[in-house]
Parts: C-alpha cells; sequence; structure tokens
C-alpha cells in the first residue's frame, strides 16, 4: 500500500520544493495537474506549468518518490515526442515515472476547445490507444512501427529505452462497469478509477479488483488508485477514512486537495505525512 499527494497548485519554485517535502515527510508519490489553461465560469485561468519540466525538476530534488502527471491528456500530445520526454524523465529519475492517462478535461481546457483539439470522447479515446501503443514501441528500444488511423510511425527506433522494463507503468482511467473502457485497463498496469453513474464506493473498487484478476492475462503488477482527503491532524479519522478503500484492493490512496485550497494549508497537510494505518 503506498500513498500518493496530488499537488493543486504553486509555481516552479514551490511545486519541486513540495515534492521534496513529500519525500522527507514519508510520502510513496508526489502528482501534478496536466493543463494548458482552464477556462471556466467556476474557475477563470491561473497559472499553469509545462507538467514534463516540472516533474524534471521534481526528480532532480527528489530520491524515492514516484512522479508523474494527475491525469496526461495525451491524445494532444505527438507520440514519438512523448516517447521521448518519458523515457527522459524514466531515466533522469532511475526509475521513479508513472504514466496516468485519460481523456482529459476538454470543456475546462482551454488548451483543448479553444484551439481546435478533437473534443469527442470517442475521437480522443481513439488517439489515446494509438498514442499508448507507439510508446509502447518507442520505450522498447526496439524496432517498432505503427500504421493506424490517426498516425503512421515507418520502423524505427529510439534508444535508449526506458529504465523501467518491460516499460513506463501507464494507469489509464477507466470507467466502471463500461466494457469497452475497462479492456483498456487491462493491456496497461493500473486503473485511476471513474464510476459510470454515480459515486464510486469501495464494493465498487472490490468488484474492480475482481474484474481485473479475472481478466489480465499480464503477469505484470497492477496498481489501484483512488483519490480522497483526509485531516493531517486527526490521525484516526484519517485511518477511518482510508481504511475501507484498502481493504477493497486499492495500492495507491492520492491525497487530493482541489477545492481552492491555500498553499500554506496544502504544505502543512504534506509536512503531516500520510494516513497511517495499524
Amino acid at each position: 500500500m503506498r500513498y500518493g499527494f496530488i499537488i493543486p497548485a504553486g509555481d516552479v519554485q514551490t511545486i519541486p520544493e513540495m515534492a521534496a517535502e513529500a519525500e522527507a515527510a514519508g510520502w510513496d508519490g508526489v502528482f501534478i495537474a496536466d493543463c494548458i489553461s482552464i477556462d471556466t465560469p467556476d474557475y477563470p485561468p491561473g497559472p499553469c506549468y509545462d507538467p514534463w519540466i516540472l516533474l524534471a525538476l521534481m526528480a532532480a530534488r527528489t530520491q524515492r518518490v514516484i512522479l508523474g502527471p494527475m491525469i496526461a491528456a495525451i491524445s494532444r500530445r505527438r507520440p514519438w515526442k512523448l516517447a521521448r520526454e518519458t523515457m527522459t524523465l524514466d531515466h533522469l529519475s532511475q526509475g521513479r515515472i508513472v504514466l496516468p492517462v485519460g481523456l482529459g478535461a476538454a470543456n475546462d481546457d482551454a488548451g483543448f476547445y479553444k484551439v481546435g483539439e478533437e473534443m469527442s470522447q470517442k475521437g480522443r479515446a481513439a488517439l489515446m490507444d494509438e498514442c499508448l501503443d507507439i510508446l509502447n514501441g518507442a520505450w522498447s528500444g526496439e524496432l517498432f512501427s505503427h500504421d493506424g488511423d490517426h498516425y503512421h510511425v515507418q520502423s524505427m527506433q529510439l534508444l535508449p529505452p526506458s529504465v523501467q522494463r518491460p516499460r513506463i507503468p501507464v494507469w489509464p482511467i477507466g470507467v466502471w462497469p463500461r466494457e469497452k473502457s475497462m479492456r483498456r485497463v487491462l493491456r496497461w498496469d493500473g486503473i485511476v478509477p471513474q464510476k459510470k453513474d454515480g459515486d464510486m464506493t469501495p464494493e465498487d473498487i472490490r468488484a474492480i479488483k475482481t474484474y481485473v484478476e479475472a481478466k489480465r492475462e499480464l503477469t505484470t503488477p497492477f496498481d489501484i488508485t483512488w483519490e480522497g482527503e483526509t485531516p493531517g491532524d486527526d490521525p484516526e479519522r484519517a485511518a477511518a477514512i482510508v481504511r475501507p478503500w484498502i481493504d477493497a484492493g486499492i495500492t495507491w490512496w492520492m491525497e487530493a486537495r482541489w477545492n481552492n485550497t491555500g498553499l500554506d494549508e496544502v504544505r502543512e497537510r504534506i509536512r503531516q505525512g500520510p494516513p497511517r494505518i495499524n
């Protein structure tokens, strides 16, 4: 069982500092948002930074924690360039990068709807699947090619391969119990779960775990994540919040504070450390 912290805000100086603070406080992973410009009536545009540059700075400031975006909207990225960026981060961090992926907040992120990116869910899903196939080939260090509806790669080889073998772990969003979405998850290394209707419950996580164990053919490790908020000053309450999800089968608890939490409060929660489950 591991505990991650999703940093909701900050700048290019404070976010790497917070990553180092999280490592010192005992968190197992640190994650940051991937967006161009969130621009909605409820959330007017605010500071956003390139995730790959920030993750490089975070890698340079840490030694142990897992790092990654939460989540990467890869349908708007060139797969071969993304392969280079992620492989470089994997080497810089000595194998501490994971890649959670999803369709992205197309209706909220001006980096989708104001610049002509694909907006349909079906179109973004198709782009994402082809991108993942290309990443898998590129990270191998072997010759690979791809001939899809959206991307075409002639036989090529990208060296060096990723540090992590057989690849950098990929955690797609999986919408439960939507079969097509869950079949995608089975091909990779973890799940960021969502629910088609209603709120996710520990019983849903238990069902997802059973589904994956029954249907996944790969023998590599598989992670199940869930995010929420716990009080750092009330260990018993924090444990009570997290324990049902652990019992259901999650392997990562992601501490997430998205609701306009002040930076000082975020840093205090980081320093308090992860929930302690006896």
